[in-house]
């Protein structure tokens, strides 16, 4: 008897885990799988569904003896949000893709920007393709986005390094944030939303610090 019940909790338990948000097992997903000896991190990947939720997971490379003095962040493991608008155009890209199923390098001579490998697993299928540059606009654009969103999300974490370790050295680093997400560089603001509301609310940093992150704040609910 107790055997079967042990059975029964394990099965629900393994349910509820199944169902908790940014881990649905079942549901369609993105994964994009990016590579760059040359930066740190050195790779990444990231998986979004369809409503926003997500994953991200970074490893360190080596950092160039004159980046030296840079600021090395360290890997990130952590759930991520984006806005369902965001999400939305990846999975419409994939679709119009055929989930990927296509060519998506070009074979041009062009400066290496990154091996991306973009994955789809759904109820239409599944399929995969790698890019450092793609004549296809939209794919490129695409890749172009995702990268954008990874620099976010790492330019979060650095913000929290800062705020732990250098508080002085925030000011110059929003400074960079806010120039970045104003020309697209970096993409989807709103998945820093925590550290900037904690620097917006926080005494301890300069005004100028909590004052920054408040517009970033703003901008990211637009």
């Amino acid at each position: 008897m107790k055997a079967a019940l042990a059975s029964v909790l394990g099965i629900l338990l393994a349910g509820a885990a199944g169902a908790m948000p940014g881990h649905d097992v079942d549901g369609p997903l993105v994964e994009v799988d990016f590579t760059n000896q040359g930066l740190t991190p050195a790779h990444w990947t990231m998986i979004l569904h369809p409503d926003g939720s997500g994953h991200f997971r970074s490893e360190r490379g080596h950092l160039a003896p004159e980046n030296a003095q840079a600021l090395d962040v360290p890997e990130v493991d952590r759930d991520i949000r984006v806005s369902a608008e965001f999400a939305g155009n990846v999975f419409a890209a994939a679709g119009r893709h055929k989930w990927f199923n296509a060519e998506c390098e070009s074979h041009m001579k062009v400066a290496f920007q990154g091996w991306k490998k973009l994955s789809y697993a759904g109820p239409e299928g599944q399929g995969s393709c790698s890019f450092n540059y793609s004549k296809d606009k939209e794919i490129q654009a695409l890749g172009d986005s995702l990268v954008g969103l990874a620099g976010t999300i790492l330019e979060g974490s650095r913000l929290e390094m800062l705020l732990r370790h250098d508080r002085l050295g925030l000011d110059h680093e929003l400074e960079y944030l806010a120039e970045a997400a104003g020309d697209g560089r970096l993409k989807q603001v709103c998945a820093i939303r925590g550290i900037l509301e904690r620097l917006s609310e926080d005494p301890d940093v300069m005004e100028r610090v909590r004052k920054r992150a408040r517009v970033l704040l703003a901008k990211a609910e637009e």
